[in-house]
């Protein structure tokens, strides 16, 4: 009797385990893209990072470069702004192109895995069975995953590119977006060291944009850790440090050539 009730409630675990699976699995037939609010705010983090801190950077370069080899303020603005639009405009290109061969890559190991399912799928219904296995599934709870997971085609390879390949779509929406984000906050970057000049003298335009670069790195260092993980003071001075010491090296190239060139 106790035995009966025992594999009864066994049943019934493995029923309600069964009827998850499936709601999961169609979760994700429905929204291929389920979990793409929660990591959203981490990618748009990424591409202004990305975008933001090489816009800003090179700017910084180029207008301590100018300076330090002679060049006049008009020169330097004009160059800059000429440089601001080239510059997102490649960067937003060059997001896009990136980002797509993430998506093409999916792609492609998607397509190998349901030839490898199609070919040999009692192998591809074993590899399932370990990677549930490893989580702890057993005896006929495992049986039920596997089971419930290799009933659906479309499923099992989802599965198996997000567990065995640890690969996630990317949309072609989210391709559009990256590119976006990136080309603006390129832009941005840009022009946050160049206003000065266009404001204030020379000498103060080039102390006011060392500090507004200054300020704008740390901000978003200590942004990003505290959104991601990471010491906000650490994260802060680092991207700081990193952006500051790149922008350095384009003073002393542009005072290298004013030397030789007098």
């Amino acid at each position: 009797m106790i035995e009966a009730k025992s594999l009864e409630m066994k049943q019934k675990s493995a029923t309600r385990l069964g009827r998850a699976v499936h709601a999961a699995a169609d979760r994700s037939t429905k929204s291929p893209m389920i979990g793409k609010e929660k990591h959203s705010t981490n990618n748009s983090l990424r591409d202004v990072i990305l975008g933001g801190q090489d816009g800003l950077v090179n700017m910084l370069g180029i207008a301590l470069g100018v300076v330090a080899a002679g060049g006049s303020t008009h020169v330097l603005v004009v160059t800059g702004i000429a440089a601001a639009i080239t510059e997102s405009i490649s960067m937003g290109a060059v997001a896009y192109t990136s980002f797509g061969s993430d998506r093409d890559f999916y792609l492609a190991e998607s397509a190998r895995e349901q030839k490898e399912i199609a070919a040999q799928p009692e192998y591809e219904r074993e590899e399932i069975r370990e990677i549930y296995a490893a989580k702890g599934f057993k005896g006929q709870l495992l049986e039920d995953v596997v089971s419930t997971i290799t009933s659906n085609r479309e499923t099992w390879v989802s599965t198996m590119m997000n567990e065995e390949l640890h690969l996630q779509p990317v949309a072609q929406q989210s391709l559009i977006r990256s590119a976006v984000i990136v080309t603006v906050a390129t832009l941005i970057g840009h022009f946050i060291p160049i206003v000065p000049f266009m404001v204030v003298a020379r000498t103060s335009a080039i102390i006011l944009a060392i500090a507004l670069s200054a300020v704008t790195l740390f901000a978003v260092g200590v942004y990003s850790a505290k959104t991601l993980v990471g010491d906000w003071r650490k994260s802060g001075l680092q991207m700081a440090a990193i952006g500051l010491g790149a922008a350095a090296l384009g003073f002393l190239i542009g005072r290298l050539f004013h030397t030789v060139g007098g």
